[in-house]
C-alpha cells in the first residue's frame, strides 16, 4: 500500500484531471462504504467496549504486517535488479562446481528406494532413477570428464544455462543445447574440455587465480628477497613477467652488478651525480644505489605500473630509506634508525621512459625494458650529460643472435646470419644503433664494455658532446663480409666507391676456388673496440671494495680481452716485481726481458724473442681484434687438439696476440688470420687412431706408418689443399689394403 501511495504521489503531477476525478469518485463511494458497516454493525451484538478496541487493533496490526511486506518484497526487488545490473562479485558457485564426489552425491540426495533426477542434467535427457544408476551416472559421465582447479572439480553440465542461437526454438534449442563447463574464475560457459583447460591456464598465465565466488578475497602473499644487503619485497610468481606487475628475475644479479660497478666508478669521478633507472619494477637496482654509495648519487626510480610505484615505495620504507614522491618529501618514522638520522632519498615518479628523459638531464641512465631498448634510444641521449654513461640490457636475444632475422632488420636495420661469433655480432649490432641514435643529437659514444651472455646483452657507453666527433664515431660503423664456407670474416673498407667484387678483401681465397657466391654482406655494425681496459680496471676495484664476489671473475676476463693478453689478474698481495698495484688490486704486467721467455727444459729461438718483442709492440698501439674464433669449429677430423691454454701459448709463441672471451667458453680472441689459425691447430694435433690400433687385430706397421707418413706432412706451411690431398691419400691406402680401422681413422 505505500509503494502503491508513493507511485500516486509520481503520477500526480503527470495526470491532474484523472487524479482529481478520482477524489470525487472516493467522495461518492464513502457514504455507501459507511451505511454498509453502520447496518453490520447495528445486526452484531457486541460484548462490551473492550471487545471493539481488541478488533480495532487486530485490524491494524494486520494492515501494517500487509504494508511491512510489501516493502520488503519491493525492497528485494529493487536489489535483485541492481545486482542483475552491477553484478557485483562475490558470487555463490554454480552446482557444477564440488570439491569431491560425495558432494555431487549429497546434492542430487540418492536414495536406493526412490527416484531423484539428476541436478546436473534436464528431465529430457536423463529421467528420475533409483541411487545405484544415479551414482553411476554422475561418476562416469560427470566427474571423470571433470576439470580440475585448486582442490576444485568443474563437472561437466547439460542445463539450459549455455546461451544457443536465438533462431533455434523448441526442440530445435534442445538438441543444440550441448554440455558446457563453468568456469571456476568468471564464471564463463565453455563447451570443450580441452578449451576449458586453455581458459584456466590463461587466467593462471595472467595471474588470475582467485575464484570469485569466495567471499572474501585473500590478500596476496609477499616474499621477502635480499640481495647486495638490500632487502626487495616481491609478489607471487615473480620472476614471470607476464604474471605479475613487479618483475625480479634472480638469474639478473651478475647484471646488476656489473651496472653497480660502472655506476660507482662514474661516482669517483664527480660527486653528486643524478642517475636513473627507468624501469624501475621492484626498485631493486635503485635501492643498491642509493644504499651503498649514498651521497654520491641522487637516485630517481621510474615505472609507469601504478603498482610498481606501490611495491617501490614499500621496498623504499623496507630499507630505511625515505620517498620522494610527486615533489613532496614523505618520512616514514618507523624507517629511521634508533639514535641517528637517515639523509638518504629516493625519489620515486611514475609516467613513461621517455617523458621523464625529455623532460630532465641526468649523469647516469639504465634502460632495461621488457626486450628491444632502441625505442628509448633517442630520448636517452636527448638530455644526458657530457661525459655521462648510458648502459642498456637487452633482452631479445632471439633477434640479437639471429634466430629471428627479420625483427633484427626491423629494429636495427642490420643483415645478420646464424654465425660462429654470434653473441659478439649482436653486441656490436646494438653498438651501432646507439651510436645513431648518439649521433642524431650531435653526441659521440666511448664503448666502455659490452656484455653477451645467454639471457642478455648489456652495453655501457660514455657520452661526448660534439659534432665532429660524432662524425667519427658514425665512421666506425661499417658493413661486414663473412665467409660462409670457412667462417672467415673482415670488415669492408671505407670509401664511397663501389668495388667490382667487394669478396676479394676476404684473406680467404674461396670465392675464387669454390662455385657460386660463398660470402655474404652483415651489418651496419660497429666496427670500433667493445672494451676499455682503464674501465674495466677501475671497474673490478669497486667490485672487490664492495664485495661482488660473481662480477670480479667476469671483470677479469673482460680486462684481459680488452688487452687481448692471457696474463692474469689477481686480488691477493703480491709476491714479485712483476706485479702493478692499483687501488689495491695487483695486475700482472709482463717482463719485457729476454729472460722472462725462457722455459724450463726448452730454448727458444732468436725468431721467438723477435715475435714477442713485436707482440708487446702491437699490445700498446692496437687495439683489441674484432670477433673470434671458436676452437671446436676448425678442429680436424680425427685429430686431437691441444688442450685451450696450450692452444694459446702456442699462438702467442707464434707472434700473434690471443686471448680467450666471455662470449663464448671455447672461443679464441687473436689477430692471426684463420689460415694460420688452422695451421698452429694442426701443427699441434695428433691423430686420434694411433692409439686404437694397438688393441685392434691384424694390423700390419705399414699401415700405421703410412697413416702417420700423411698426417706427418702436415706442418705449418702446408695449406688446407696438401692437407685434403694427404687425407686422399690415406683413404686410397686403406682401400687398397682393406684396413678397416685405417678406413675409419681416415673419415
Amino acid at each position: 500500500m505505500a509503494a502503491e501511495a508513493a507511485a500516486e504521489a509520481s503520477l500526480a503531477p503527470l495526470f491532474p484531471e484523472q487524479r482529481q476525478l478520482g477524489r470525487e469518485d472516493d467522495a461518492e463511494e464513502k457514504p455507501k462504504g459507511g451505511d454498509d458497516e453502520t447496518a453490520a454493525l447495528n445486526g452484531v451484538e457486541l460484548s462490551g467496549e473492550v471487545k471493539s478496541n481488541n478488533l480495532d487493533v487486530q485490524v491494524k496490526s494486520e494492515l501494517e504486517a500487509e504494508e511491512k511486506g510489501m516493502e520488503q518484497e519491493s525492497t528485494r526487488e529493487s536489489d535483485s535488479s541492481i545486482l542483475d545490473v552491477s553484478s557485483d562479485y562475490p558470487r555463490e558457485k554454480h552446482i557444477s562446481i564440488q570439491r569431491h564426489l560425495a558432494d555431487l552425491e549429497k546434492l542430487a540426495d540418492l536414495r536406493e528406494d526412490e527416484k531423484k533426477p539428476c541436478p546436473l542434467c534436464p528431465e529430457e535427457k536423463l529421467k528420475a532413477c533409483y541411487g545405484p544408476k544415479l551414482h553411476r551416472h554422475l561418476q562416469n559421465l560427470h566427474w571423470k570428464v571433470s576439470v580440475e582447479f585448486e582442490g576444485y572439480r568443474m563437472c561437466i553440465c547439460h542445463l539450459p544455462c549455455h546461451p544457443v542461437k536465438p533462431n533455434l526454438v523448441g526442440e530445435q534449442a534442445l538438441s543444440k543445447m550441448g554440455a558446457h563447463y563453468h568456469c571456476i574464475i568468471c564464471s564463463a560457459t565453455i563447451t570443450r574440455r580441452t578449451d576449458m583447460i586453455s581458459h584456466i591456464n590463461r587466467h593462471v598465465n595472467k595471474g588470475e587465480t582467485e575464484s570469485r565466488f569466495i567471499t572474501v578475497a585473500a590478500p596476496k602473499s609477499s616474499e621477502v628477497l635480499k640481495e647486495l644487503a638490500t632487502d626487495v619485497q616481491v609478489l607471487p610468481n615473480y620472476s614471470t613477467p607476464q604474471k605479475t606487475d613487479s618483475y625480479f628475475n634472480p638469474k639478473m644479479k651478475l647484471n646488476r652488478q656489473l651496472i653497480f660497478c660502472a655506476l660507482a666508478v662514474l661516482a669517483e669521478e664527480r660527486k653528486p651525480i643524478e642517475c636513473l633507472d627507468a624501469f624501475g619494477a621492484t626498485g631493486i637496482m635503485g635501492l643498491q644505489w642509493a644504499k651503498h654509495l649514498r651521497s654520491a648519487v641522487k637516485v630517481t626510480i621510474n615505472d609507469c605500473n601504478e603498482n610498481s610505484v606501490t611495491m617501490i615505495r614499500e621496498n623504499c620504507h623496507l630499507n630505511k630509506m625515505k620517498v620522494k614522491l610527486d615533489s613532496m618529501e614523505e618520512d616514514n618514522g618507523e624507517a629511521m634508525v634508533d639514535g641517528e638520522e637517515n639523509t638518504d632519498t629516493i625519489e620515486v615518479t611514475r609516467m613513461d621512459a621517455n617523458v621523464i628523459m625529455h623532460l630532465r638531464a641526468f649523469d647516469f641512465i639504465h634502460l632495461d625494458p621488457f626486450g628491444t631498448s632502441v625505442n628509448y634510444l633517442d630520448s636517452a641521449f636527448r638530455n644526458v650529460r657530457n661525459l655521462g654513461i648510458v648502459s642498456l640490457t637487452s633482452t631479445d636475444t632471439s633477434s640479437l643472435y639471429a634466430k629471428a632475422q627479420h625483427v633484427a632488420l626491423r629494429h636495427y636495420g642490420c643483415n645478420i646470419v646464424r654465425t660462429e661469433y654470434y653473441r659478439e655480432l649482436g653486441a656490436r649490432m646494438i653498438i651501432a644503433a646507439v651510436t645513431r641514435a648518439a649521433a642524431r643529437c650531435n653526441k659521440a659514444i666511448e664503448v666502455l664494455l659490452a656484455v653477451a651472455l645467454e639471457h642478455f646483452v648489456l652495453v655501457v657507453v660514455r657520452v661526448l658532446r660534439g659534432p665532429s666527433i660524432a662524425d667519427d664515431s658514425v665512421k666506425k660503423i661499417r658493413y661486414l663480409i663473412h665467409c660462409q664456407w670457412c667462417e672467415e670474416r673482415i670488415f669492408q673498407k671505407q670509401g664511397s666507391m663501389a668495388e667490382e667484387n667487394p669478396y676479394q678483401q676476404l684473406p680467404c681465397d674461396c670465392h675464387s676456388s669454390m662455385p657460386g657466391k660463398t660470402a655474404v654482406v652483415l651489418g651496419p655494425l660497429w666496427s670500433g673496440s667493445i672494451f676499455n681496459s682503464g674501465f674495466l680496471r677501475r671497474m673490478l676495484v669497486e667490485a672487490v671494495q664492495h664485495g661482488l664476489d660473481e662480477a670480479q671473475p667476469l671483470l677479469k676476463t673482460l680486462f684481459c680481452e680488452a688487452e687481448c693478453t692471457t696474463l692474469k689478474l689477481s686480488t691477493h698481495s703480491p709476491s714479485d716485481e712483476n706485479k702493478q698495484e692499483e687501488c689495491g688490486v695487483y695486475i700482472k704486467t709482463a717482463n719485457t726481458s729476454a729472460e722472462s721467455y725462457l722455459i724450463h727444459g726448452k730454448r727458444k729461438s732468436e725468431e721467438v724473442l723477435r715475435n714477442a718483442a713485436k707482440r708487446q709492440k702491437s699490445e700498446n698501439s692496437a687495439e683489441h681484434p674484432a670477433f673470434y674464433y671458436n676452437i671446436h669449429r676448425h678442429s680436424i677430423r680425427g685429430m686431437n687438439m691441444p688442450k685451450l691454454n696450450k692452444f694459446l701459448n702456442y699462438l702467442s709463441e707464434a707472434g700473434y696476440r690471443v686471448s680467450r672471451t666471455h662470449f663464448d667458453p671455447m672461443g679464441v680472441r687473436t689477430d692471426a688470420p684463420l689460415a694460420e689459425f688452422k695451421t698452429v691447430l694442426m701443427k699441434y694435433s695428433t691423430p686420434t687412431y694411433t692409439g686404437g690400433q694397438a688393441e685392434g687385430p691384424g694390423h700390419r706397421p705399414g699401415d700405421i706408418q703410412q697413416g702417420e707418413q700423411a698426417y706427418g706432412k702436415t706442418d705449418g706451411k702446408v695449406d688446407d689443399a696438401e692437407f685434403l690431398e694427404d687425407d686422399k691419400s690415406a683413404v686410397a691406402a686403406a682401400l687398397l689394403t682393406k684396413d678397416c680401422p685405417a678406413l675409419c681413422a681416415a673419415d
